[in-house]
């Protein structure tokens, strides 16, 4: 069954993780390749200007499936070479294919987001909860460390001391304390999380779309580099901008008081 469910309307792309009866774990053998085929399809399509990343059912997603990592199949079973690469060429697929979507990401997280969900949730740009929503990174209460890459991921959202504090307890928070640390943007109730997650998508799509890919770029470049190579970096990405019809749009409506429309010229 497929894992992923993808739908467009517009320059909005949502992507659903579609196991509701299970809580929507990740991790089943094929997952990294479908999340990689979907996220590949969209940074080829210039028509896509933002992602909505959410959860079928009640949950985001409950993080890896627990019963394969009972019963010791799958992507969690076999010598320990073996579950190494469980992890490289499935689990982290899955967070590699994420991360490099070139378009804004919004999780809309609908329930709680454990584990390797919680990882996931983390790798989009924005994140609205649901007042339904919880975030955890248990797992040391399985007896296992954090194989997602969270121990990256989770100190940049949230600082290194309440990262710590999330892994160290295996502590669940809920969505207004995860929006008092900075985990979420905002919280909202939950029958208008995917009606929040869209108009903010539907306002993001309007903007040009290689200036918007680009400044995610710059975004992301920044957390790892010296303020000199980021001002280098925006001084030849500018470079790039100023000749498109798009950056000619931009400054035509705003000099005739009208709305932009932007075509990725």
């Amino acid at each position: 069954m497929s894992l992923v469910k993808f739908e467009k309307d517009g320059g909005v792309a949502t992507l659903t993780i579609d196991r509701a009866e299970t809580m929507n774990p990740l991790g089943a053998p094929g997952d990294g390749e479908e999340f990689a085929s979907v996220c590949d399809q969209i940074n080829t399509d210039m028509d896509i200007r933002c992602v909505i990343l959410t959860g079928a059912g009640r949950a985001f997603s409950a993080g890896g499936d627990v019963k394969a990592m009972k019963e010791r199949s799958g992507t969690f079973g076999g010598v320990p070479p073996a579950i190494s690469d469980g992890y490289r060429n499935n689990i982290h697929r899955i967070l590699r294919a994420l991360y490099g979507l070139r378009v804004p990401v919004i999780a809309a997280v609908n329930g709680p987001a454990i584990g390797l969900g919680c990882d996931v949730a983390c790798l989009a740009d924005i994140r609205i909860a649901s007042d339904k929503a919880k975030f955890g990174v248990t797992f040391l209460k399985l007896g296992i460390i954090p194989g997602d890459g969270g121990t990256w991921i989770l100190p940049r959202v949230i600082g290194m001391s309440r990262a710590a504090e999330l892994f160290y307890t295996g502590d669940v928070i809920g969505a207004e304390q995860a929006r008092e640390w900075g985990l979420v943007s905002r919280v909202v109730e939950h029958d208008i999380l995917l009606a929040e997650a869209r108009a903010m998508a539907e306002k993001i799509a309007m903007m040009p779309p290689h200036a918007l890919r680009h400044t995610k770029n710059l975004l992301r470049q920044g957390t790892q580099i010296s303020y000199d190579t980021a001002l280098e970096m925006a001084a030849n990405t500018q470079a790039l901008m100023h000749p498109t019809d798009d950056h000619m749009e931009g400054v035509s409506a705003l000099i005739e008081k009208r709305t932009p429309n932007f075509k990725g010229g």
